[in-house]
């Protein structure tokens, strides 16, 4: 347990924010599994469409540092080589 003033409000603040990133993990993660059934079903003008969102969602999750921008470009670039696969 934490002994200093300081350390119990910094405990208050990492649940709090340990929270919120877990929401924007989930994000993360729903975006990426809703593109990949778009294109296991072949769904081709649906996921070209989606795939601005998806984006836009990547680099603002990686932007706040949930998970790192080189992951974020990555995750794009392998969804779009397989949209053109379609």
């Amino acid at each position: 347990m934490a002994n200093t003033k300081s350390a119990i409000k910094r405990i208050r603040r990492i649940s709090k924010q340990t929270v919120v990133n877990k929401a924007r993990k989930s994000r993360f993660k729903n975006a990426i599994k809703k593109m990949n059934a778009l294109i296991d079903t072949k769904k081709k003008e649906e996921a070209l469409k989606f795939l601005p969102k998806l984006n836009s969602e990547l680099m603002k999750i990686a932007k706040t540092g949930v998970i790192k921008k080189q992951n974020a470009s990555r995750n794009v670039s392998r969804i779009t080589k397989k949209i053109a696969a379609i």
